[in-house]
């Protein structure tokens, strides 16, 4: 019940910004301009004599107080300096808005609790300062920031009030009772003290509830609109506060205890005040009367001698020693803050949190010649910290966070090669595991008696005796992975191998290889491995398919590839999204065989096309796997060469093993009905596999798909910045004339291959097949009532693609797969998650050439790029070009 107050209260706060916002100042201001707490308006010492009872002050007193408000400085230095290693300007931003304006709130209470007396604040500010909860507030606002739209801020928000909100009630209602008994002790200067402190609590709940909220969400807001409608201050290493903030909530117990001991202050609060109050009216009546009779010593107005604010500037200017040493303490701090810390702190955020640098993850690295082979060389005081930290190995996040030493600084400094993606450091780990490992290499015959013994194995051998065993061939260099207790192992020790060989020791040193699971690769997609390769991934969309949406993932790193796809993809949507076939869907393979004669080849040709051979074959293909099933036969002869075409469909296979293993065997059938036939190749060029075909784009392989479009004329105006007219001529003596002058087979398109080879990459399909798999013919047409709308379509006859088997397997290729909704195989069609797959293909492809050749006729490309792919020069001064100047 009490969250879901608090989750409506932070919504309608969230909801309502400014009225909140102004709300809030107008009752601040109010309470400074009605007197509700004095009724003079006077001010002491410049229009007023205050006389005061004279009061011995101790210099115990002024040390306390100036070592208080030393305190508060530095405290309140250091809670900006961890907000900062955040890496959030926001953060920033909102942390200080949230101190100043607290700081007001506070200051106009006291100001009216004084009797307007101003320089009670110095004594007051330091108690705020040190009770102000800077940590609430900016958990708030990285709830905030988490968001991707102004939506998901007011939702946020809501959520985050929710989770702080009923905790940071119950703190502050404890920390104002626990202060206020403080109020009663009779100390007249504690008495004071703890209604500062209880002050400053109200005014830090006070403005955390109502002013803060408000101010994040409207500030994000203004970000937002201000950045063309996109969020800007969205952090990735705030993805997960939500999650985390809501793991730590308090403990049940602990806020049972504060609410018990909440009530029991409550009381004594209530029989101090209230109960034993009628005792001490007499002795109030009393005092009263005995000030009554002291008239003479009542404030009385006197004529200033100085203008009100000369009055002010010669007080602030007449400081006390405490007075100078906390001032030069703030400014001192302040200095370093503003001008010393940014360095030092984008320092440390570079090596400290690798992980949202970055992906993936940065570690420090040992020059090659200080890799773990040559670590009993070490300096004594290096081998031993390390020996002693051997039996506890860090955990990943420590050695994510903990940047160490370099060992051994003879090397010559390379910035570059000092540190690695994907933890270097890894190569040294495994010799860590086992503390007890010899420093120096042991024998040859110890180390294969060591690796032979199934109770011991490669993890009781080091680096160097590893690499021994490979050098004298007694471990595969290719089974390095399956030998070692970990693939990762095998991988790191190969690199040090490898990395020996190199012209440079250190070429190695950018190429990551930690945290990876080779148990994926291993006899699947890679050997010899040495590490993986990153490459940018990029969204375009939604495109708009069938009557469905797509985020479609791209590999690349040619800029504006992206964001022309993305702007094909909202001319798209607007004009009511694309549609799409399947025409065709069966992977192929060509094997040769060979007759006595061409007589001979030219009778098992024609074997094969009767429907007895068909079938003879047919049976023999179907029967090695569930999927495969042959759908027809194309023979080409050649001499007495025959080249035979099998077409049969793989499911959501790419199938090329598949076809391989069914062709293998019905050509054992076939040398069963002619014996004197020869196999001369199970693959005779005549699939054709990744190689420019006719036969590809006339007979299609794979997946044949056709997708289509009608772009309304508005959309091309103002989204494409073209004409119909305009796009129609460019694709015919483009697409269709130039490519025919070219001589181009499937090639009449403007850049079928850039997309496909990027959604290749992102989903783990074989980018070798993006030379057949882009044969695409893009037909553009004006249509529609007056001639002025697009028509676009794109056809493609041999996709070569599958959802399992592969590269698929990866864990970051199934991700991009589930973004669209074909990972693995379909339970239901067997075959229909590849075929989605091609669709979305050939859409992404007809959003490409949509994009880019209205660059094309707008004129934009060339600019584009300059802008965006490359750095800006200038063309007309370009080195090798005749220009006016140069001429």
């Amino acid at each position: 019940m009490l969250t879901r107050l608090f989750r409506m209260h932070g919504l309608l706060v969230a909801s309502h910004p400014w009225e909140v916002i102004v709300g809030t100042v107008t009752l601040t201001i109010c309470m400074m301009s009605m007197n509700m707490f004095t009724g003079n308006d006077q001010i002491c010492g410049w229009n007023f004599d205050c006389p005061k009872t004279e009061e011995q002050i101790l210099s115990s007193d002024i040390i306390i107080l100036t070592i208080t408000r030393c305190i508060a400085i530095v405290y309140i230095y250091f809670q900006f300096q961890n907000l900062r290693q955040l890496g959030s300007k926001y953060i920033l931003g909102i942390a200080g808005l949230f101190t100043i304006f607290s700081s007001f709130v506070f200051s106009t209470v006291v100001i009216h609790f004084l009797d307007k007396e101003l320089t009670g604040l110095n004594e007051a500010l330091p108690f705020f300062l040190l009770l102000i909860d800077l940590s609430k507030a900016c958990a708030l606002a990285k709830f905030a920031l988490s968001s991707n739209s102004q939506d998901e801020v007011r939702e946020n928000i809501a959520r985050g009030m929710a989770v702080l909100g009923p905790t940071f009630t119950l703190d502050a209602a404890v920390e104002c009772l626990v202060i206020g008994v403080g109020t009663m002790s009779g100390v007249r200067q504690l008495e004071i003290m703890c209604c500062f402190g209880c002050m400053s609590v109200l005014a830090n709940y006070f403005v955390f509830m109502t002013f803060f909220p408000a101010c994040v969400s409207l500030v994000l807001e203004l970000s937002r609109e201000s950045q063309e409608g996109h969020p800007i201050w969205q952090l990735s290493h705030f993805s997960r506060v939500m999650e985390e903030e809501e793991d730590n909530k308090p403990n049940p117990v602990t806020q049972r205890v504060k609410m018990i001991m909440s009530l029991g202050l409550v009381m004594v609060h209530a029989h101090s005040r209230w109960i034993a109050e009628p005792s001490s009216i007499n002795t109030t009546l009393g005092v009263h009367q005995v000030g009554m009779g002291l008239n003479h010593h009542s404030p009385r107005r006197i004529d200033p001698e100085t203008p009100l604010w000369q009055f002010y500037l010669a007080r602030m200017i007449t400081m006390d020693i405490e007075q100078v040493i906390c001032l030069g303490l703030a400014l001192l701090l302040a200095v370093k803050y503003i001008f010393f810390e940014q360095v030092e702190m984008e320092s440390t955020l570079s090596l400290k949190n690798p992980i949202s640098m970055s992906p993936p993850t940065l570690a420090p690295r040992r020059a090659p010649e200080t890799c773990c082979r040559k670590e009993a060389a070490l300096p004594g005081p290096v081998a031993s910290l390390q020996t002693t930290a051997a039996p506890t190995p860090a955990t990943k996040e420590e050695r994510d966070e903990v940047i160490r030493p370099l060992p051994a600084p003879a090397v010559q400094p390379q910035p570059k090669s000092l540190f690695v993606l994907g933890e270097e450091e890894g190569e040294s780990r495994p010799q860590s595991d086992q503390p007890g490992l010899p420093a120096n290499p042991r024998g040859l015959d110890e180390c294969l008696a060591i690796l032979k013994n199934p109770e011991l194995g490669a993890s009781f051998l080091s680096d160097a005796e590893v690499m021994t065993l490979v050098n004298s061939k007694h471990i595969p260099a290719y089974k390095l992975e399956a030998m070692m207790e970990r693939p990762e192992r095998g991988v790191a020790i190969r690199r040090q191998m490898i990395s020996a060989k190199l012209p440079f020791p250190t070429a190695l040193s950018s190429l990551p290889y930690a945290d990876y699971d080779y148990s994926k690769v291993m006899g699947t997609c890679c050997e010899n491995v040495i590490g993986y390769m990153p490459v940018p991934v990029g969204v375009a969309g939604p495109l708009h398919l069938d009557g469905k949406q797509f985020q479609v993932p791209m590999a690349t790193t040619e800029g504006c590839l992206v964001a022309s796809t993305n702007r094909g993809c909202r001319a798209i949507a607007l004009g009511g999204g694309a549609n799409s076939r399947i025409l065709a869907d069966s992977m192929t393979r060509g094997p040769v065989v060979r007759l006595p004669s061409a007589c001979q080849a030219a009778e098992v040709k024609a074997w094969l096309e009767n429907t007895d051979g068909f079938q003879a074959i047919k049976e023999a293909f179907d029967n090695t796997s569930r999927f495969a099933r042959l759908q027809k036969l194309l023979v080409g002869l050649a001499g007495r060469n025959l080249y035979i075409r099998f077409h049969s469909r793989t499911g959501d296979a790419m199938g090329m093993n598949m076809i391989s293993k069914g062709t293998e065997k019905a050509l054992s059938r076939l040398q069963q009905q002619f014996p004197e036939l020869q196999v001369v190749a199970v693959s005779g060029n005549f699939c054709t596999d990744k190689k420019p075909a006719a036969i590809n784009w006339i007979e299609g392989r794979g997946k044949s798909a056709v997708c289509e479009a009608t772009i309304p004329a508005k959309v091309v105006r103002e989204v494409l910045k073209t004409t119909t007219e305009a796009l129609v001529d460019v694709n015919i003596n483009k697409n269709l004339v130039g490519s025919a002058m070219a001589g181009s087979i499937g090639g009449y398109n403007a850049h079928a291959a850039n997309l496909v080879a990027a959604i290749y990459i992102a989903c783990g399909q074989d980018p070798a097949q993006s030379v057949g798999s882009s044969n695409c013919i893009t037909l553009m047409e004006a249509s529609g009532p007056t001639g002025e709308d697009l028509y676009i379509s794109c056809t493609m006859p041999s996709i070569e693609l599958g959802t399992v088997g592969g590269g698929t397997n990866l864990p970051p290729q199934q991700a991009c797969l589930q973004m669209l909704g074909v990972q693995g195989a379909s339970q239901d069609c067997p075959g229909e998650n590849a075929r989605q797959l091609a669709r979305v293909v050939c859409a992404t492809v007809l959003a490409g050439e949509l994009s880019l050749m209205s660059a094309l006729a707008a004129g934009h490309l060339v600019k584009s790029h300059m802008t965006h792919n490359r750095s800006k020069v200038n063309l007309q001064e370009a080195p090798g070009t005749c220009t006016q100047k140069s001429s």
